[in-house]
Formats: structure tokens, sequence, C-alpha cells
């Protein structure tokens, strides 16, 4: 495994890693998994199904800060670079780019990647600006890493269509390929942030989980009154007294468009993403769980129908 602290080297190892590939009669296609670090088995999970499909694997750490916004403590982002680079190598991890914020924007950046509608809710809504700063360290890195494949997590599945759109839209050559939330066995979302959680905030976080699972009964008999769905999901987080809500709703998915209202017409076979973003503490939790919708019923999306849901059209 080699490390790259610049663009230039990182292009230079990509290009070798595809050199000794083909020299020993193996793939040469690119999986890339690009992350901010403090890695846990959820990207351990990503950079498996990447060496299982590609033959060059290159992984990127960055604690990009264009997409904190100004209420966000970029520092207090978790960092264990030692531990990150055990894990990429045990993981089959070719490259590892871990640049500076200096090599990522050597100056004042002008220039920047603005996705429209698809931002304006959930996270959008309550992070202004988080998106751009994604979607822009994203497809610079894209352009120094130029992958084949792209692999990202479903649990933020909102980022996951804003990458699918931008790609899209800008006939970027890269299959976009989300991958299932990896969950404790006691169901709590893998996440950086998790390490925050006090003991108690912890246990209460448990309700995320237990609320989405209960979501799929309450779908399955609301006959489209997803607005009373939504009411069910806010209770029952708020019967823990640490919860503090930031979001709860039901859209349509990759759209991230309101399903309220709509006729059975129009949403009938579709997806929907019930999404959650709820602070124990400081510490801010997101979890979601996609369904696919029927006339009056509902079922959850296997890990496998998942992965597949999203797959980019480029």
């Amino acid at each position: 495994m080699q490390i790259a602290r610049t663009i230039e080297d990182a292009r230079m190892m990509i290009m070798e890693a595809k050199t000794r590939a083909l020299r020993e009669g193996r793939s040469t296609v690119t999986g890339f998994v690009p992350t901010m670090g403090y890695l846990h088995q959820g990207h351990a999970s990503l950079l498996r199904q990447a060496r299982e499909e590609c033959g060059v694997r290159v992984l990127s750490i960055f604690v990009n800060p264009i997409q904190f916004g100004p209420k966000e403590d970029l520092s207090r982002y978790p960092r264990n670079e030692a531990g990150d680079l055990q894990l990429a190598e045990e993981n089959g991890v070719d490259v590892v780019f871990l640049p500076s914020v200096e090599e990522m924007y050597p100056r004042a950046i002008k220039t920047s990647v603005q996705v429209a509608d698809v931002t304006e809710r959930l996270c959008g809504a309550s992070r202004p600006g988080h998106f751009d700063g994604v979607a822009t360290v994203v497809s610079k890195l894209f352009n120094i890493v130029q992958p084949d494949k792209a692999y990202f997590g479903m649990k933020d599945a909102q980022q996951v269509a804003v990458i699918e759109q931008m790609v899209f839209d800008l006939n970027i050559p890269v299959q976009i390929m989300p991958c299932p939330i990896i969950r404790e066995a006691d169901g709590l979302a893998l996440s950086s942030r998790n390490v925050y959680l006090g003991v108690e905030e912890r246990r209460q976080a448990l309700i995320l989980s237990e609320t989405l699972k209960l979501t799929e009964d309450w779908l399955a008999e609301c006959r489209g009154d997803f607005a009373a769905v939504k009411e069910r999901m806010e209770a029952h987080i708020r019967t823990m007294p640490l919860a503090d809500i930031d979001y709860v709703d039901l859209m349509l998915y990759p759209d991230i468009q309101p399903v309220y209202g709509l006729p059975v017409g129009e949403w009938a076979g579709r997806r929907l993403l019930a999404a959650l973003a709820v602070r124990f503490g400081t510490t801010r939790l997101i979890d979601n769980r996609l369904f696919e919708l029927g006339d009056g019923v509902s079922k959850t999306l296997r890990p496998a129908e998942q992965s597949r849901a999203g797959v980019s059209r480029v």
C-alpha cells in the first residue's frame, strides 16, 4: 500500500498501480472510496466491495473544511491516521490519498459545484452550504483519482443522491455505487461521531433505528396519509428525553421531494426515504431507511436492492 500526500504523487501512484495490475493480468478498473477518515467497519465494507469488484483500490482521507458550516467545529472532527492506515491495508487498498488542506486548497477557492433542488431539504435545509462543499470536493477528488467506480454509504442517502445528480449532469465518467448501511449489533448506524456519545446518550440513540423499523409497519397501514406517519415517527423519537430533533421526514428518492398530498398514481412504485437527524447532547446523528411504495403498502428494500436503487445513469 502506498501513501500519497500530494496530488502529483497520488496521480503517479494510481498510474503505477494500474500498470502493475495490467502487467499481472488483473483488472485495471479503479474503485475509489472517498472519506473524511476516522474509519470504522462501515468504511471497511465499502473497501471490501471495491476490492471484490476492482483491480485497483484507492482511498482518500480528507477532512474537508468547506463542507462545515460556521457553527460546526471543524477542529473537533475525530481523527486517527494510524488506525485509518491500518484498516486500509487490512482491506486491500493500493493507494491512500491523504492530502493537507493546503494541498487541496492552495489559495482561496473561486469555483464551486452547486447541485440544486435535491440539496434544499433534509440536511441541506439545516446545514446551508454543506452540499456545495461536498459536491466541490468530490468533483476535485474525481478529477484527481479518475476512478471507474466510486463507493458511498447509504447512511447519508441525500449525499448519494447529490453525487449521482452531479455525475449525471456533468457527464463525469464514474459509476456511483451506493452501499448498505452498516449497523452495530443493537441497531445503531455506524458513524465516526458515535464516539462522542455518552453512555446514556448512546442508549437513547437506539430510538432512531427502532423508529425506522416501526415506520415500515406504519407505512403499510397509512393508506397514503404520510403526514400521519411523520407525526408517529416524531412522537416515538420524543419518548427519549435527550432526543433533540433536527428533522424527521419522508421524501421521494432520489428526488428528495415531499410525498405528502400526492395522489396514489404519483407515488406508487416509487422509492421513499424515511430520514432522521437528531441530536443527543452535542452529537448530531443521521439515519434512514429506504422503502418501495405500492398501492397502500410498502416494503423495505433489502441491502442488494438498496445498492442497485441508486446506481448512476452514466
